[in-house]
């Protein structure tokens, strides 16, 4: 054989062996990358047969998993039953639990950084950490054992899980912000989830913001004729408040639309929506497509002869899903542990929102009430932390806030409080726009507070435990009561066969204007 033929041989059975050893090395590369990714992912996956040892539990306690992966927790006392239900909510949906606890109470900047400042900065004006603590110092010694008990199950879980083997997404927030570690449950971070929810069930403020700047190029009749009030002529569920006389409203109307023509007014007024929708992207939109409904009929209706509840809710659509499925069972029922009810709950609260017992069932829609009002404050042009009130200038309430920022330093936020609530223009984008070299000598003639009745302590925690455990109407209505913010349609059936519908929550009586448009403070 010719030595050219030898060397062309040869030199082919080298690219060949090449070849093969690349591949092979490749191949196990991807195994190896495809092993690893499935370990990280699977690592945070829940537990789902076996004994897991809790010292804080006083006796055993079954969870059981059907065939959807719906957990049915099976305790012998009340504070196992909220412990595990705390335990199995982190198991499943820690990363949501720590999102939404650092939006309840401003924080999110020490996740992800100061691109969330701006947010953190409108949260902490309207201030709903603040109004949980108030709410903890008046709190129940039942309420509190409760939500102590599902703290102590949301620890236990993380005293053994951390990084990637808590969840998936904190192995891509090492990426951003390496030195994060989420730290023990507290009651408050339950409590911050009801003002949250209070918020997105809300809003309405957004339409009296976009109804006043309406006006700046639209009559008040034309501005009405696209937000058309709640028509006389219609039934009232209380007759006796009946609206007031059109000779009222249009001076009512005069007035409003004066104040709104101040060049300082609008500005203020449209500073609000910015930080408003940065929150939105957050929490979901509402709007077109967003709302409820529910509906309960007899059983002299139906072939079996016993009722039909039917419930809805439209929340905005996450991801996760805003709602986790359990049952909380007592074994035995008593009055120690009065629960043996299944449905949906929150991760993060205690209890199940909508659902059924072993004796009723209930759901729960929004009503859409307006609770919200936006109240433009006359400030003092020569100290800007005084406002008018019946002709005097009085001061207002400031609460420091230091929102720390990863990967930054802390950032100092004094928020404003008038009468009425916080002033939400102060967190204005618009104010950025002037520089360090020129100095606010003046300031705005006018700012904007929010009065909301979500800002007042609320018995809403309260309301869950007492529905999951009421064996009849009268308790139902009484628990109820409690559900003040954000107020609901609750409908209802029993294994008696009655049906019936509540709407509680707390609404504002005015003195003055229906709500629809911002008033003068």
């Amino acid at each position: 054989m010719p030595q050219e033929a030898q060397m062309k041989n040869s030199r082919k059975g080298w690219l060949s062996k090449r070849l093969k050893i690349t591949l092979i090395f490749l191949l196990v590369l991807g195994l190896l990358l495809v092993g690893f990714s499935t370990y990280t992912v699977r690592q945070s996956f829940p537990q789902e047969s076996g004994t897991i040892q809790l010292p804080e539990l006083k006796a055993e306690v079954t969870v059981q998993r059907d065939k959807w992966g719906i957990p049915h927790i099976y305790a012998a006392n009340s504070h196992d039953l909220f412990m595990v239900q705390g335990y199995i909510h982190a198991q499943d949906r820690f990363w949501q639990m720590d999102f939404w606890r650092h939006i309840g109470s401003g924080r999110l900047s020490e996740m992800f950084g100061s691109s969330q400042v701006d947010t953190d900065k409108y949260l902490r004006t309207m201030g709903w950490a603040r109004v949980a603590q108030q709410e903890i110092q008046e709190i129940n010694a039942e309420m509190k054992a409760y939500l102590e008990a599902y703290a102590d199950g949301v620890n236990a879980y993380l005293a053994e899980h951390q990084g990637s083997a808590l969840s998936l997404e904190y192995s891509v927030l090492k990426f951003l912000n390496p030195g994060y570690k989420p730290e023990p449950w507290q009651i408050l971070h339950s409590l911050t989830w009801g003002k949250v929810m209070a918020y997105d069930l809300g809003r309405n403020f957004e339409s009296e913001i976009e109804r006043a700047i309406l006006l700046k190029t639209l009559t008040p009749n034309q501005v009405e004729e696209l937000f058309p009030p709640y028509p006389q002529d219609l039934p009232v569920i209380l007759p006796e408040l009946q609206q007031r006389t059109g000779e009222a409203e249009e001076e009512r109307d005069n007035h409003v639309e004066a104040l709104l023509n101040s060049p300082d007014v609008l500005p203020a007024i449209e500073s609000i929506t910015k930080p408003m929708m940065a929150l939105e992207q957050l929490i979901g939109p509402t709007g077109i497509g967003i709302g409820s409904n529910n509906w309960v009929i007899s059983g002299q209706r139906t072939a079996t002869g016993k009722p039909i509840l039917a419930n809805d809710p439209h929340l905005g659509v996450q991801i996760p899903s805003i709602w986790y499925e359990v049952g909380l069972h007592c074994t035995p029922k008593s009055s120690e542990c009065p629960y043996n009810v299944s449905g949906f709950s929150f991760a993060g609260m205690i209890g199940v929102i909508i659902g059924h017992s072993d004796r009723i069932a209930w759901g729960v829609t929004n009503v859409q009430s307006d609770v919200m009002d936006l109240y433009i404050e006359k400030i003092n042009p020569n100290n800007p932390n005084q406002y008018e009130v019946n002709g005097k200038w009085v001061d207002m309430q400031l609460v420091q806030e230091t929102i720390q920022v990863a990967g930054s330093q802390p950032i100092v936020q004094t928020v404003r409080y008038t009468r009425h609530g916080p002033i939400l223009s102060d967190v204005s984008p618009n104010l950025k726009q002037f520089q360090p070299s020129q100095p606010l000598k003046i300031p705005q003639n006018y700012a904007v507070a929010l009065r909301w009745t979500a800002l007042a302590p609320s018995k809403l925690a309260y309301a869950i435990p007492q529905i999951n455990r009421a064996q009849n109407w009268q308790e139902f209505r009484t628990a109820a009561s409690n559900y003040d913010v954000p107020s609901q349609n609750l409908v209802y059936a029993d294994i008696d066969g009655n049906i019936g519908y509540q709407m509680p929550g707390k609404f504002p009586i005015r003195a003055q204007g229906d709500g629809r448009y911002p008033v003068p403070g």
